[in-house]
């Protein structure tokens, strides 16, 4: 019989991302993109606004592009807990169900990145592997009040327990629709 940790890091399968988003500005709307990509200071480049941090030349040591503003970075295994927001694609039409709409979208839930095919809420507390990126789960994304806006009266409840997962960008790289989702051995401790 297996332990709970090796249930726990048993996959039936791999995921596959089906939709990427990225969110210009706060409140703008969401716009989706076939590419993003993400960088351990800043996640997802592009997404409120974010730029990739200035690089220095190595051997001398001198700056090398100019400083780019970038908001709240994030240290790999330290803060930046929100840098990336994933949905499980399989609970849009769960909470179109309970909104009494005919369709929800990752857009109207203002995540980053749809994935199928994987029980996303299992990455939760571990690393994972999209196409050649490294993400840490690090909770649960909580719906905001800016559901009942978006999918009407109840929305924030209906999006309760559905509201995928919320990570932070380890090993840096480009993310594709398509991209394999893939669990890393062992949870983050």
């Amino acid at each position: 019989m297996k332990t709970i940790q090796e249930l726990r890091d048993t996959f039936p399968r791999p995921g596959a991302v089906e939709w990427l988003g990225l969110r210009p500005a706060r409140r703008a709307p969401v716009q989706a993109v076939t590419e993003v990509e993400a960088h351990p200071l800043v996640g997802l480049v592009g997404d409120h606004g974010k730029l990739a941090p200035p690089r220095l030349t190595a051997l001398t040591g001198e700056a090398g592009e100019e400083a780019r503003p970038a908001n709240a970075p994030a240290i790999p295994g330290g803060p930046g807990r929100r840098q990336v927001t994933l949905i499980q694609a399989e609970h849009l039409p769960v909470i179109a169900a309970l909104t009494g709409l005919e369709a929800a979208s990752p857009e109207q839930l203002r995540r980053n990145i749809a994935v199928r095919g994987i029980p996303l809420l299992a990455l939760k507390d571990r690393r994972f592997q999209i196409g050649e990126v490294i993400l840490e789960g690090t909770g649960e994304c909580h719906p905001c009040s800016r559901m009942e806006e978006t999918l009407g009266e109840g929305g924030y409840n209906a999006v309760r327990g559905h509201g995928g997962l919320t990570a932070r960008v380890i090993r840096g790289g480009v993310i594709r629709v398509g991209d394999e989702v893939r669990p890393l051995p062992g949870a983050v401790t």
